[in-house]
């Protein structure tokens, strides 16, 4: 869920940690759509190894888009997120790992929050529909005309959640998109592939976090590796600098706000339900064909470096004077703990503290002024000081009356303004703790915690996928439950009905919209519902029995990968117990192989769960279990940057600029590569231009216009990249898929130096030096289905509560997802 409004905050804060995207478009030759070659070097001037999905920011837009048509059943949803991720693929291009994961049972205190929002996104629903409804019975009777209301299975997203069948079919659907990338996209082809479906407990971000701490705390890990994580979370911007990592970069979806929404009666835009009149639509085009269209665009991403904000908080965290050693890890630490005051997905903020008014600023205000009377930091390697803390918070209780005074203020001048305009216009501690309060305490209410007990208790497990469906849907998506579970929702003699209030009361708690509010749901008795259920689990079948089940993580390697022969020897063998990963042939990741009894092998067919899209016939991929490296409860991961790592060169300008600069201008770096060439055009380039544009005052279509951006898709003012002719053959004779081949992939050649120096060969390094084998994917044709994937020739039907038919795709000519011959 993140914190709202914080990346708002933080980019206009800290303006230069934004980077726009390069992105580099598939093309189209003869109808036959070729995808981006991700094997070649990256257009952003900057190598990836790990790219980390937080998957459920690309499953929710996926399967239910706000600005396009929703897609007509489960397996468009299954495909849409296939070319997201290529998408992502190929803008990151990681040449290490790629880790999915995807939301699994989460902890107690983050059921709650679930719980409020699934329970209030059904509430909302059903009074839409009633609104809707009587508006529409309204203006029929005046006389107006609407379309006739169409009849559609309405897709419920609480489907995406642990247990459910649509999120067991995902599993097995990502399970076949990785084997076939790996078959045959030459991007994928020396890359290590982790799948952390539903089934492994705990959120997508946090698994992610967990992976990263625990092969950091390995002797063979390379202390500059380059981490891109996808999400558009707002608290994985702190987990990020909480890894003290160097090099860490953050992509995520532009938010463009404001975007037009059709009206749900007349599918018109410009009005909400409640503003309809019922007039007639109006003409879109000279024939109506654009009627159905959407003003909408694609998506563009931006890099968020961390490395930069790193810079920006060392600059503000800087302190004279301290009685200890300035540590700027350590500051950064205690500016992440003290961010989460501000809100976060297992706890209320605070009442005094809002984002949109400062309140971070204040804090850090605040820190600076107390610091020096604490003795020390507030947090050490994730241990909190209680003592120091309650000497911030009650410096915050200090000004918490003027901070309420000020925003009773606000509320009375923004009441009086609404009413002129009304006349104008008419890592998980614990999976069983949680915060047993529906609001916050104050600031001035924290004296005295430094007495209160902080140690959790050691042991506990998370619920079970079936168990956390049951305490955080409500009634109304019972359908994902078993019958009889189903049964304890809406029985009047159930034992546990009073978990299931059909209406319930949302307290503004002070603010202006009801989606700020507090939802007054009643706690989940985790006792009594753990005894409801052992009356109702004899009743499950063995498929649901199987998805109520815990997992775990899943490795896919290619043929080309140096793992692929060591782990085909694992199941040769017949190997029970579980075995060390080799860190050498892995690019140092370490934990531990176990057999997995729905492998992926080579030589079998792999089933396409997706009926639109064919069987991989001839499969090289391999898949095992993989578990990370264990630690004991107590173990303390070093909140520290690793000895070896290098810091990114410095971008901000230095405060000493004027005065050793010898009078040169700064330039700032725009972009990742701080020697690019900025773009230009030379005199052949106007001249072309010449012929396209008309020349005259205001007579063109571009008479009036900017200059396109970089990532304009007409690539008219396209940057010069190293060692390319500043004006391209627009003619050539070359066949499509000759100049598709380009360069030797990066694999073969000298890897990407990030900073000063050579970087030393670590195994993995000198390894990868060694393959220099072409890579040749299958050689048999197929024809390109949606997304690049080869159509099924057989159709096995669809699944229960989805249509049999999936979306009317056209075939294109016979060809593979790349064109080799």
């Amino acid at each position: 869920m993140g914190v709202p409004a914080f990346f708002r905050w933080l980019s206009r804060k800290y303006p230069s940690i934004i980077v726009n995207c390069v992105e580099e478009k598939p093309k189209e030759c003869n109808g036959v759509k070729i995808p981006v070659d991700a094997s070649k070097p990256n257009p952003n001037d900057v190598e990836f190894d790990n790219l980390y999905l937080d998957m459920n920011g690309i499953i929710h837009p996926c399967t239910h888009p706000e600005d396009k048509p929703a897609p007509k059943n489960e397996d468009e949803m299954m495909v849409a997120i296939f070319e997201y991720i290529d998408r992502l693929f190929s803008i990151v291009r990681p040449r290490r790992l790629l880790y999915m994961a995807i939301d699994g049972v989460a902890p107690r205190a983050k059921m709650n929050q679930q719980r409020s929002r699934r329970f209030r996104a059904s509430k909302e629903g059903m009074e839409a529909a009633v609104e809707k409804q009587r508006v529409r019975e309204e203006i029929l009777a005046k006389g107006g005309f609407l379309p006739p209301e169409e009849i559609k299975e309405r897709f419920d997203s609480n489907c995406i959640t642990p247990g459910t069948e649509f999120m067991d079919n995902l599993a097995k659907c990502l399970r076949y998109y990785i084997a076939d990338r790996l078959n045959n996209d030459p991007g994928w082809k020396n890359l290590t592939v982790i799948l952390s479906d539903a089934s492994a407990p705990g959120e997508g971000e946090h698994k992610i976090m967990d992976y990263i701490r625990r092969q950091r705390a390995q002797p063979n890990h390379d202390p500059n590796t380059h981490h891109c994580l996808c999400g558009a979370d707002a608290d994985l911007i702190m987990l990020g600098l909480a890894t003290h990592e160097p090099n860490f970069t953050i992509i995520r979806e532009e938010f463009k706000p404001n975007k037009p929404k059709p009206c749900g009666l007349c599918n018109q835009f410009g009005h909400e339900v409640k503003d309809c009149e019922g007039l007639p639509r109006e003409k879109k085009g000279k024939h109506d064909e654009l009627a159905d269209s959407l003003p909408c665009a694609e998506g563009e991403f931006i890099f968020l470096r961390l490395n930069v904000l790193r810079e920006y908080l060392e600059r503000e965290l800087t302190m004279a004077s301290l009685p200890f050693t300035f540590d700027v890890e350590r500051s950064i630490d205690d500016w992440v703990f003290m961010c989460f005051f501000v809100g976060n997905d297992f706890l209320p903020h605070l009442p005094s503290l809002e984002i949109r008014e400062n309140a971070i600023d204040r804090l850090v205000n605040i820190y600076k002024n107390v610091v020096h009377k604490t003795g020390g930091y507030l947090t050490e390697s994730g241990y909190v000081n209680l003592q120091r803390v309650q000497m911030i918070m009650l410096a915050v209780g200090e000004v918490e009356d003027s901070i309420f005074k000020k925003r009773k203020d606000d509320e009375d001048s923004f009441r009086r303004r609404q009413k002129e305009k009304r006349k104008r216009m008419k890592g998980c501690a614990s999976w069983k703790w949680y915060y047993p309060f529906h609001y916050a305490p104050f600031a001035s209410d924290f004296e005295g915690i430094a007495d209160m007990p902080s140690d959790f208790e050691k042991g506990t497990k998370p619920f079970k996928p079936l168990e956390q469906l049951m305490g955080v849907f409500p009634a109304a998506s019972g359908n994902f439950l078993p019958p009889s579970w189903r049964k304890l929702m809406s029985d009047p003699d159930s034992s546990i009905i009073d978990f299931y209030p059909e209406d319930f009361a949302i307290d503004l708690n002070g603010k202006k919209y009801a989606w700020q509010g507090v939802a007054l749901l009643p706690f989940v008795d985790e006792r009594r519902l753990r005894a409801a259920l052992e009356e109702v689990y004899p009743d499950l079948t063995p498929e649901e029995t199987r998805r109520n089940s815990l997992g775990g993580d899943v490795l896919f390697v290619g043929k080309h990968h140096p793992l692929h022969d060591f782990i085909l020897e694992l199941y040769q063998t017949g190997s029970t117990e579980p075995v060390e990963v080799p860190p050498e042939l892995c690019h140092g990741i370490q934990g531990k192989f176990s057999l997995d009894e729905e492998a992926i092998l080579p030589d079998q067919i792999v089933c396409s769960p997706v009926p639109m899209l064919r069987d991989l016939t001839q499969n090289t991929v391999v898949s095992i279990n993989f578990k990370d490296p264990q630690f004991a409860e107590d173990y303390i991961f070093k909140a520290v940057m690793l000895p070896g790592a290098r810091k990114p060169a410095a971008v901000l300008k230095p405060s000493d600029w004027e005065k050793s600069s010898n009078g040169r201008q700064w330039k700032p770096q725009l972009g990742f590569n701080r020697d690019r060439r900025p773009v230009h055009l030379d005199q052949a380039a106007f001249r072309t231009l010449g012929h396209v544009m008309p020349r005259g005052s205001g007579t063109g279509i571009y008479s009036n216009a900017a200059p396109p951006p970089v990532t304009y898709q007409g690539n008219l003012y396209r940057p010069l990249l190293r060692g390319q002719a500043q004006i391209p053959k627009l003619m050539s004779n070359m066949r499509p898929q000759d100049s598709w081949r380009g360069p030797p992939p990066l694999f073969q050649q000298q890897r990407f130096d990030r900073g000063v120096g050579a970087e030393p060969l670590l195994p993995w390094n000198r390894m990868l030096q060694t393959q220099n084998a072409a890579f040749q994917p299958n050689q048999y044709q197929m024809l390109a289905g949606p997304g690049g994937y080869p159509p099924r020739r057989d159709d096995r039907g669809g699944r229960q509560g989805y249509p049999r038919e999936g979306r009317k795709y056209p075939l294109p000519p016979p060809s593979g997802r790349y064109n080799w011959n």
